[in-house]
């Protein structure tokens, strides 16, 4: 393996393999952003339901009695439930905004992508035609000495060479 040459990939294909770099990495910076914000999200939510969550320990400490105790109880079940409907509202935001970044994304790579692309087709077909003609060629070269080795001698000299014959 040391001693084969590594060829260099042509215009085309290095120009198709850097589009195609370009649009990955950013979908991938899109995708990172995205979960950069639910995590900011999620640790927002850690840190406001600890606070709520001594808050709510406080208070039914501080009551005097099971009924009191209750009521604090039902009295924080409804602010919790219109949290978890904030949070989904917000991770769906999130969500909705990277889809939207990605469509744009997707939209300004698409004409390069084509367009080196079919650079590299035609680059392929280019050289697929000129191999073709190549092994067309050497075909016709092997044929054409096969054809002369299979002659008789004297049908294979040369028009003016003599050709000695044993009597």
């Amino acid at each position: 393996m040391f001693g084969m040459i590594q060829k260099s990939p042509s215009p085309a294909a290095r120009m198709q393999i850097d589009a195609q770099f370009s649009f990955m990495s950013d979908l991938s910076r899109r995708v990172f952003d995205s979960m950069q914000k639910i995590n900011e999200l999620n640790v927002q939510v850690a840190a406001t339901l600890m606070e709520e969550s001594l808050s709510n320990t406080r208070q039914l400490m501080s009551a005097a009695n099971p009924t009191e105790a209750l009521s604090i109880i039902a009295g924080q079940s409804q602010p919790a439930a219109e949290k978890i409907r904030a949070y989904q509202q917000h991770v769906q935001n999130i969500f909705a905004e990277t889809q939207a970044g990605m469509a744009k994304t997707l939209e300004s790579h698409v004409p390069e992508s084509a367009r080196t692309a079919e650079a590299m087709v035609r680059e392929v077909e280019q050289r697929a035609n000129e191999e073709t003609s190549k092994a067309a060629q050497r075909q016709k070269e092997a044929l054409d000495r096969l054809a002369t080795a299979t002659k008789p001698p004297a049908e294979r000299a040369s028009p003016g060479t003599i050709v000695k014959t044993a009597h």
